[in-house]
């Protein structure tokens, strides 16, 4: 939800069967937007993602036929089964949400976000996301598997229902997902809240387990995304703890570790962790709750 809210993109990286498209469905259903999936084989061309002109005998006419990638929330199924070149398709419309085919830019529908899955333990047959690639992903999380009592409740509620799939009703729509986010951009951020993000980028680039550290869209995605767990929160301020608990999602993703780390099975999300705990955590006054006046916040309750 905090990727949706930032206005980014979403790279699930877990086991299979774990519900990732069910995640995204489900996301798209109450949300009320358009949902659209593409499952990544090796045989699939750029053109049967964005789309591509044919020809109208009707018309005499090429007309464009627009691609899954027309929509509003698109689920890209296992995205490392493809090869780069297809996995590029992707690249200007995540960054720009636009594509260009034929000499002509088309917009893409507003919002637009993608949620890539990708299954972390199988490398026949698969191809390794670019960096540019990579960065374009606002954060990567794991789902990992239920703890034994909630998985237990899942296995009871689908008996209990008789059906795959619980029946969810759209609870908003785009614009609705639209002034979302236009509230995530009203969420104030202190000046020592910014150097505490450079703090942390600085930090990544200097790791002496760390190879090459985040880029400067890392530190945005710290702030974006901060500041979307802020607003969740019903606060219009954002505090050390929003960036923290975001920090090790938007940018485990980003650096590249030393190649030793690989063999010893050190991962960026542990690296990360420890770099979050080491930098100082700056000492912020607490804002005022959205809606609250400041003179009425400083009068003492009685």
């Amino acid at each position: 939800m905090l990727g949706v809210l930032a206005g980014g993109h979403v790279l699930i990286e877990d086991l299979p069967g774990l519900g990732k498209t069910l995640l995204a469905r489900s996301f798209a259903t109450t949300l009320g937007l358009e949902f659209r999936r593409i499952q990544f084989t090796p045989d699939l061309l750029p053109s049967d993602v964005s789309g591509a002109p044919f020809y109208d005998q009707r018309s005499g006419e090429m007309v464009f036929r627009p691609g899954p990638l027309f929509t509003n929330l698109l689920l890209a199924d296992e995205i490392n089964r493809t090869p780069p070149k297809t996995q590029a398709a992707l690249l200007e419309a995540m960054a720009e949400a636009q594509v260009s085919i034929d000499g002509t830019t088309r917009r893409l529908p507003d919002p637009f976000t993608v949620i890539a899955t990708a299954n972390p333990i199988e490398y026949d047959g698969t191809y390794a996301l670019p960096e540019a690639q990579l960065d374009r992903f606002l954060l990567r999380v794991r789902m990992g598997y239920l703890p034994a009592e909630s998985e237990a409740r899942m296995l009871r509620a689908r008996i209990d229902r008789a059906a795959p799939e619980a029946v969810l009703q759209p609870l908003a729509d785009p614009a609705t997902v639209l002034a979302m986010r236009a509230a995530v951009e009203r969420v104030e951020v202190a000046d020592d809240l910014v150097r505490y993000v450079m703090d942390l980028i600085s930090a990544t680039r200097s790791h002496p387990q760390i190879q090459v550290g985040a880029s400067p869209r890392g530190g945005l995605a710290l702030v974006q995304l901060g500041r979307a767990r802020a607003m969740l929160a019903n606060r219009d301020y954002l505090t050390p703890e929003d960036v923290k608990s975001v920090a090790v999602p938007a940018l485990a993703h980003r650096v590249t570790l030393k190649p030793e780390l690989w063999v010893r099975q050190v991962s960026a999300d542990d690296v990360l962790s420890g770099l979050v705990a080491e930098v100082p955590t700056p000492q912020t006054l607490p804002g005022v709750p959205l809606g609250q006046d400041a003179a009425v916040a400083a009068v003492p309750a009685s």
